[in-house]
């Protein structure tokens, strides 16, 4: 059925449906017109051969009562069949005579036509008569079988409905290509689209299509995107740029905290300010450093390097660091790793399974698990962590990703959490040609999918 909500496919049905109606009446048409033709060129042949009959009809001298008999010439004969073919007959009944007059093709059971008939011609079977009725029991007939012309009907019937369908196919093929060209810009509007709403604002569309509606809509869009590609470009450099210039001050912050510590200071309420200033430092340092990843990332200024790397391994790796805090809080690490080999930069990748399997322990009950697998088909491979813990909220799903987003359950705003990790995550997985899905249920816990190309 989506097919048929394609514009493309509406639009050649529609041209389709026109043009076998134009085709249709134009055949029904013909057919009709050459029907009658041929049935009046007939009669016209028959009445001809009529007045050939009446002028061969003579009065018999002398009789009493008056008499006709009927002597046709020897060079009118041509115009009648002598040989039983499908050619013209003739039948004529004279007043006193015992049997009617009849040429050689004559058909036996010609019956003789009533006076009262208001029309001079008939169509008897498969003949076509006409009948002259000059006087009183006389009566001159002309028929001939309209097989021939019957068959020359349903021949040209035949020749329109073949022509009819070879004009359709070439109607139809030339639809296809019209509509495919008049639907060429909405396709490659749609793609770039496509390619923008997955962050690549440096597509723009190209068409030739200038100065009809579509090309006008194209120009409009066109500018759209780079009035977005430069908005966001301002954007990641601000924020890069903001990364920088904040770095300076926080280390001197960590610093000079490190040195009131460092200081025979005896003040305990000094030694707590000092140790609170360290701790919010070293928040801001890791939000920076957070915010110059995101701000290269974005810019393409780090490109992974494409290296044949073994998800299974880096996983593995990854649940060594993880299982002493997961030990904390008695949580049970439950691993099936086979080999995932994908080219791409290992330690990147690491840092996406060390994110993953950080917040999979740091989200979950008192006693939960964690299952880590891997596994590799159709040319992809795929890392996939799932916990027990309290899972997220259907409204806060989809915004997981989004940077500085919060949620209760997903996401607390504990110690050391700057509520961009997912998002570098993303970004991560994003730059290497994949995808990154969660799926979780309130109460059910969540399961995180990285699907990379093998």
């Amino acid at each position: 059925m989506k097919r048929f909500q394609s514009i493309r496919w509406r639009l050649q049905i529609w041209y389709g449906l026109l043009l076998v109606a134009v085709l249709s009446g134009f055949g029904a048409a013909v057919y009709r017109v050459e029907s009658e033709r041929q049935f009046r060129r007939g009669d016209e042949e028959l009445q001809r051969r009529l007045q050939v009959l009446a002028a061969s009809r003579h009065p018999v001298p002398n009789a009493r009562p008056p008499r006709q008999h009927f002597v046709l010439l020897p060079e009118n004969t041509a115009l009648f069949d002598q040989k039983g073919g499908a050619g013209f007959y003739y039948v004529v009944w004279l007043h006193g005579s015992d049997a009617p007059i009849r040429s050689t093709s004559a058909p036996p059971d010609v019956p003789m036509p009533e006076e009262s008939a208001s029309a001079r011609t008939r169509v008897r079977g498969a003949f076509h008569e006409a009948f002259l009725i000059p006087a009183h029991g006389d009566c001159l007939l002309v028929g001939h079988p309209m097989a021939r012309d019957r068959a020359e009907v349903h021949r040209l019937a035949w020749g329109l409905v073949v022509a009819g369908s070879a004009v359709l196919l070439f109607g139809l093929m030339g639809g296809a290509w019209l509509v495919h060209r008049a639907l060429q810009p909405i396709r490659d509007i749609s793609l770039a689209a496509q390619k923008v709403a997955t962050g690549d604002l440096t597509q723009r569309i190209a068409s030739s299509a200038s100065g009809s509606e579509l090309g006008q809509l194209v120009n409009v869009l066109n500018s759209t995107f780079a009035r977005l590609d430069a908005a966001f470009t301002q954007q990641a450099r601000f924020t890069a740029d903001a990364a920088h210039e904040l770095r300076t001050p926080v280390s001197v912050m960590l610093a000079q905290s490190q040195d009131g510590l460092a200081s025979a200071c005896e003040n305990a309420e000094h030694r707590e300010a000092f140790e609170a200033s360290q701790r919010a430092a070293h928040r801001m340092r890791r939000l920076i450093d957070s915010l110059l990843e995101l701000a290269r990332l974005d810019a393409g200024q780090e490109s992974p390097a494409r290296q044949p790397c073994d998800l299974a391994t880096i996983a593995a790796d990854g649940l060594k660091l993880v299982r002493p805090m997961a030990a904390q809080h008695g949580i049970q690490i439950h691993a099936e790793l086979v080999a995932a080999i994908c080219p791409g930069d290992g330690d990147r990748l690491a840092q996406v399974v060390t994110n993953l399997l950080t917040n999979a322990v740091e989200y979950n009950h008192e006693g939960g698990e964690v299952h880590v697998s891997t596994r590799h088909d159709n040319g992809t491979v795929a890392l996939v962590v799932r916990n027990t813990g309290p899972g997220i909220a259907t409204e806060d799903l989809p915004r997981i990703f989004d940077r500085f987003y919060r949620a209760d359950k997903a996401r607390g705003s504990g110690a050391g959490h700057t509520g961009l990790g997912l998002a570098i995550v993303k970004a991560i997985v994003q730059s290497h040609g994949g995808s990154l899905h969660a799926a979780s249920e309130a109460g059910q816990g969540a399961t995180f999918t990285v699907t990379l190309p093998s």
